[in-house]
């Protein structure tokens, strides 16, 4: 009698576990789906209002009162030049600290002050950026208002603590018996951290630097605070130049009364869209060319 109720009530339970598992995975497979359906519907809007104003003149134009005459190149090209400052600053000096804080850093009261500050500016309103490299390029340093140079400073401080943070997690991720076996062949710690440790943990953070440079890409808010929402008729020709983006051209162009710029605008979001799934398609791709499996 003892082991028939034993038998049943660990039937029971296993019925139970059985029928919360698939509540699970229906409530996981539910929200997937809600996604993609906002997704869809998302491009299914953007693609019947701007397909039809895709074409050579849009992409080779630049901002214009009219809107059958305006394009995208000038804003493209300033969030290009952008880009490439983010990237040139944030990169180099969020990797060389994210490996001195995971390899060399002592751990004392200083050290982890940095780091809840670090974990506390990837959380900051974009916004505050903005206010920051307000004061400190253009008030303080007198660099050049709505230039790719100070949108690039921006940004940079904006997805450093995003680089420095993916990078510490993928050093992290290399097993001690790497730092040991390098070790033992007499190789240095800077020679085992540069040689050894950081070549395995590059895919990881060249996946975290995309993701932070496909966030910068799309924010309107800190590049709003530095004047580039000015109206720019012609491409920029360097860092120094005045320069629109791409999120900044589609914020000016939708607040237009005339009706010919929601065409414009629809389209510029497909080609921002572009952009980004191009960006985040790249990150999918190192990290399952270079992920390596312990």
């Amino acid at each position: 009698m003892s082991n028939t109720w034993k038998s049943d009530a660990m039937t029971r339970r296993i019925a139970a576990r059985n029928a919360s598992e698939r509540r699970f995975r229906l409530l996981g497979l539910s929200a997937i789906v809600l996604s993609l359906l906002f997704l869809a519907l998302l491009l299914f809007i953007m693609l019947r209002n701007g397909l039809a104003g895709l074409d050579w003149s849009f992409l080779s134009g630049s901002d214009s009162t009219d809107a059958s005459a305006a394009g995208i190149w000038g804003a493209a090209k300033g969030s290009f030049l952008t880009m490439v400052v983010t990237l040139v600053l944030s990169f180099p000096m969020g990797v060389l600290a994210a490996i001195y804080l995971e390899e060399f850093a002592p751990r004392n009261r200083w050290v982890d002050w940095v780091e809840v500050s670090i974990n506390n500016l990837a959380a900051v309103p974009s916004i505050i950026f903005g206010l920051l490299g307000l004061a400190v390029f253009i008030n303080m340093a007198g660099m050049a208002r709505s230039s790719p140079l100070v949108g690039g400073l921006t940004l940079a401080l904006m997805t450093m603590p995003v680089i420095v943070i993916s990078g510490r997690n993928a050093i992290k991720a290399v097993p001690p018996s790497i730092r040991t076996a390098a070790m033992g062949v007499g190789a240095s710690p800077v020679q085992v951290v540069f040689h050894h440790v950081l070549p395995l943990a590059l895919p990881g953070i060249l996946t975290g630097t995309i993701i932070g440079m496909a966030r910068a890409l799309g924010e309107t808010a800190p590049l709003l605070m530095i004047g580039m929402r000015a109206f720019v008729a012609t491409p920029p020709g360097g860092i120094n130049d005045p320069a629109s983006v791409l999120p900044m051209q589609i914020f000016l162009w939708s607040d237009e009364i005339d009706r010919g710029f929601v065409q414009n605008t629809s389209a510029a979001i497909i080609v921002l869209l572009v952009f980004l799934l191009a960006m985040n398609g790249l990150a999918i791709y190192l990290r399952n060319k270079f992920e390596v499996r312990w």
